[in-house]
């Protein structure tokens, strides 16, 4: 029977991969060098290779020079500090240039790993090249040469660790730059490509986060939201500008490329296939910017329901639920003896009193006015004061914030005394005074802890350089960051650094008692335990 083979297309795209480390194994195993600077196993020669090829990242991505001597340096205090071999610097220097020129740049010689094509029913050579050179100079005019890592290097040490969405964008926004100012357009095609994929999985992320929070808000942790936050404003800002540039760039190419086609009697099949790519390029980045502004209009709605449902479930903690199919029906299809204590379970819902009837009769009949309207005509004129009404409006805006701050402030003020605590610790060690303070409204306080466990950390340098960095207008409502930036103004709070809020783990309540809500009433309720700790500046 004959077998389909798509799945062997491209195979020797998937071995070019394999040979980075098959090559870079092959150089190195067959060195007898390595005993001389303590090094007994291929474990030990691929730990300190990889350790090699990421110091040399480092500058690559810093875009400095690279130097033997840098190297060597780096080579001398990881050799000693970590792995206790004593080597001087011109032993080290010994060492750095032998894993240098001798197994990442194989003395010189090029590099070839043999990949079988299956389409083409022959072997294809690849070439594999870790690192390139070139030469500097230095401040005092000294010539040096300077190691960086190729294309092949960058993607096999990339390829060993799955690395945060916001570091992978901008690793591949790098790669892409790169090939635009060597003019290989075949190579960039396939960077956008990997960089709208990138976003595309970004926002995968998002409306997965939003059907899990739908689902239940409570088993999405905080944790979780601020990452995906933080890389979502990440994705959106660090990138953005940098993809509206290269499509203007894209697009001046573009226009002399076709200009030079219709004027030029040659036009050279390279000439073609640049314009090719160069069109395909400009496809994709019109795409990305549309990416970048749906993940945008995505953070915000995730943000509105997230806020939403922890509201939600801070006005059912009183509820106790439990899942049906599981706890009940799963039990009786077990064992159906339990079905003479099912009773038990339904009992209780028609236990209570029912205090109205409903008469369906009623809904047919015609509704009339119980009492007469003393004022014949409906029509109403008033009198409205605009001014007095912003101002009243202002006023009872201003009030209603005071009563935020105190809250706010009972918390901070409890928060530098215990330095860690709990709302428990709040409701056991508040004096009269605070407590009016930290519960001025019920609604008022349950709004305020919400927005802390949102927030989950608060970093107090970050939302200050914010504030420096953008000029944002002040909020009507309540604005935690925006409070806090104020309250912390006050010297007592100074040696607040860094505030983290998260649920406590004991599943314990903490119940507030005579409290007043935005009618007026006095009632009691409870609530989930929250924890508070700070870090100092």
């Amino acid at each position: 029977m004959m077998i389909d083979k798509d799945f062997l297309k491209n195979f020797d795209q998937r071995m070019k991969c394999v040979g980075r480390y098959s090559v870079l194994c092959s150089n190195s195993f067959d060195k007898k060098l390595w005993k001389e600077y303590g090094i007994e196993t291929r474990d030990e020669q691929m730990n300190m290779l990889f350790t090699l090829l990421l110091f040399i990242m480092e500058y690559s991505l810093r875009e400095e020079n690279c130097t033997m001597d840098e190297i060597a340096s780096f080579v001398e205090e990881v050799s000693c500090g970590y792995y206790g071999r004593k080597l001087n610097f011109e032993r080290s220097q010994e060492f750095a240039r032998f894993m240098v020129e001798d197994i990442l740049g194989n003395s010189g010689s090029s590099m070839y790993f043999k990949a079988f094509d299956y389409e083409k029913r022959t072997y294809q050579d690849i070439n594999i090249r870790y690192i390139d050179n070139k030469v500097v100079y230095l401040e005092n005019g000294v010539r040096r040469t300077s190691y960086y890592l190729t294309d092949e290097g960058y993607n096999m040490l990339l390829a060993t660790m799955e690395m945060e969405n916001n570091m992978k964008l901008s690793v591949h926004e790098m790669l892409f730059k790169m090939h635009l100012e060597k003019a290989d357009y075949n190579r960039a095609v396939d960077d956008i490509k990997n960089i709208f994929g990138q976003l595309r999985k970004q926002s995968q992320k998002i409306e997965e986060a939003m059907l899990a929070v739908r689902r239940n808000a409570l088993s999405y942790s905080v944790e979780e939201y601020g990452k995906l936050v933080e890389d979502n404003i990440s994705t959106v800002v660090e990138t953005r500008e940098k993809f509206r540039l290269h499509r203007d760039f894209i697009e001046e190419k573009i226009e002399g490329f076709e200009e030079k086609q219709m004027n030029a009697e040659e036009f050279t099949e390279k000439e073609k296939a640049n314009l090719g790519n160069l069109r395909t390029i400009g496809r994709y980045l019109t795409q990305t910017l549309d990416e970048h502004q749906r993940i945008l209009g995505q953070h915000f709605d995730l943000k509105k329901l997230y806020d939403e449902e922890l509201e939600n479930y801070s006005n059912m903690t009183l509820v106790q639920r439990f899942p049906f199919r599981s706890d009940v029906y799963d039990k009786i299809l077990k064992d159906a003896s339990l079905l003479k204590n099912a009773d038990k379970i339904f009992a209780p819902l028609f236990g209570s009193r029912i205090n109205k009837i409903f008469n369906p009769e009623k809904m047919m009949e015609y509704q009339k006015k119980l009492k007469k309207s003393d004022v014949e005509d409906e029509s109403m004129e008033l009198d409205f004061d605009e001014e007095k009404y912003n101002r009243e409006k202002e006023q009872s805006r201003q009030e209603r914030m005071k009563k935020y701050e105190g809250c706010v402030n009972v918390i901070l003020e409890q928060l530098v005394i215990h330095k860690e605590m709990t709302l428990e610790t709040l409701n056991i060690s508040c004096k009269e005074e605070e407590r009016e303070r930290l519960l001025p409204t019920a609604e008022i306080f349950r709004e305020v802890i919400i927005e802390f466990l949102t927030a989950g950390t608060i970093d107090i340098g970050t939302i200050q350089k914010e504030q420096t960095d953008y000029l944002m207008d002040a909020s009507e409502g309540f604005v935690l960051n925006e409070m806090l930036l104020a309250i912390l103004e006050d010297r007592r709070y100074r040696k607040i650094g860094k505030i983290h809020i998260f649920p406590m783990e004991d599943g314990k309540h903490v119940q507030f008692k005579n409290v007043m809500d935005e009618a007026g009433n006095r009632r009691n309720f409870k609530c989930s335990n929250v924890g508070f700790c700070y870090e100092e500046r």
